[in-house]
């Protein structure tokens, strides 16, 4: 590792730190006209984001990148424009900083809350996906905290031009430019730097494959919120609505096959699998998606793959979907707890006691009842924007918009009183 890089790393940590200070005490008005700066500034560089984002697309197709990165990679016009709306609801949402709750008096006569702060400095780390740069940099700069960005190489030139569309914003509402930073060198080296800072960084968000982050929990000297696999679940029930079931086990597998929140295992009560698989297996056709089942799953829909021990622990992000037919609610809760990623998992049906059920016992960060998997996110969920999804159960679970960056502290209001 080279003494430059070692000193480059050291010194956005330090200005980091520095400028973090600045931004816990920075104002909710300004915070919000530099979310709403930047994105002007987004849409004013809107053809050289494209130019350098058709540039790391050539680059990524000639090192034979697969079709799930290119695809996180990609920033169409739709992309753009979702980048720049979520930067305007994030603007739009109330201001966590400074909220005090639980405010009670004690028999003493002093008044005892708990007030919400930033969590100072966030180091994130993430593959492909440049819109992830402005996720990022809009809920930390709105919930007060400086931030270290540090993208995949395969998108470092759309990161670049986003890096001055974030600096340009900052600067017009007077923040410090350096509470938002860019990692500015594609040495991987970087990495292993930014994760044993502790001196200035005080949580990491690994966004990216499973490989990146089991090496980031594995080596980081600082806290990580983070989730390794998405491998979600919908079990339709035999008292589904079978237009409903249709329709949400469709969406859930292929509206996108590379998110996270994408179903990887379609779980069916035997007593109404021969009702829905046929005409699901007609829609997965269609759309060339590959089925692999169970014995049962099998004998329903002849010519379709085995599914072996290691389907129902696969993150697929692929056009590949396993199925397995169950015997009742609590073996497909036991299925989902024993093989699922404690991610998002849904089920379908009708029955109240048994959707009950299923959100109580099933032991994930999202749990839903008749809708696709894919809404697990935070644009979805109203947060504005999420910086990854967490399957952690301490600080933060789910989704990980504003308040997920924040902490609390206790506060104490009192009027001379001492302690006896």
């Amino acid at each position: 590792m080279s003494t430059d890089l070692h000193a480059y790393m050291q010194g956005l940590g330090q200005q980091a730190r520095a400028a973090s200070r600045l931004m816990a005490r920075a104002e909710t008005a300004q915070k919000n006209a530099a979310l709403l700066a930047i994105a002007e500034a987004i849409e004013s560089r809107r053809s050289e984001l494209v130019a350098a984002n058709q540039a790391d697309l050539d680059a990524a197709r000639a090192a034979g990148l697969d079709s799930a990165l290119l695809d996180r990679l990609a920033l169409s016009d739709k992309a753009i424009a979702t980048m720049i709306e979520g930067l305007q609801q994030i603007a739009a949402l109330a201001d966590p900083i400074g909220e005090i709750t639980e405010l009670k008096y004690r028999p003493t006569g002093i008044q005892v809350g708990k007030m919400r702060v930033p969590l100072g400095v966030i180091g994130i780390i993430y593959e492909a996906r440049p819109n992830v740069t402005i996720d990022a940099a809009a809920l930390c700069l709105k919930s007060g905290n400086a931030t270290i960005l540090r993208g995949g190489s395969e998108a470092i030139r759309a990161n670049q031009v986003l890096a001055r569309c974030i600096r340009d914003g900052l600067e017009q509402a007077g923040l410090p430019a350096e509470a938002v930073q860019v990692v500015d060198t594609t040495d991987r080296a970087a990495v292993g730097l930014l994760i044993t800072m502790p001196e200035y960084v005080d949580v990491i968000v690994p966004r990216g494959g499973k490989g990146l982050i089991e090496r980031i929990s594995r080596d980081a000297r600082v806290p990580v919120i983070k989730h390794l696999d998405g491998i979600c679940h919908v079990y339709i029930d035999n008292d589904a609505d079978v237009d409903m079931a249709i329709r949400v086990a469709d969406n859930a597998k292929t509206q996108r096959y590379a998110p996270c929140n994408t179903m990887e295992t379609l779980l069916v009560h035997q007593d109404i699998a021969a009702t829905v698989l046929p005409q699901l297996a007609d829609i997965y056709r269609r759309k060339e998606v590959e089925l692999r089942g169970c014995p049962a799953t099998q004998a329903l829909l002849p010519g379709i793959k085995a599914a072996t021990e290691e389907d129902w622990v696969t993150e697929y992000l692929a056009p590949i979907l396993s199925i397995r037919i169950v015997a009742d609610l609590d073996a497909a809760i036991e299925h989902i707890n024993h093989y699922g990623s404690h991610h998002t998992d849904s089920i379908i049906t009708e029955h109240y006691s048994k959707a009950r059920r299923f959100l109580r016992e099933v032991d994930s960060s999202s749990v839903m009842i008749n809708a696709s998997t894919r809404f697990a996110d935070g644009f979805e969920y109203g947060l504005g924007a999420e910086i990854g999804i967490s399957t952690d159960k301490l600080h933060a679970r789910g989704p990980v918009g504003l308040d997920g960056l924040t902490s609390q502290k206790y506060v104490v209001f009192g009027n001379g009183e001492i302690r006896q």
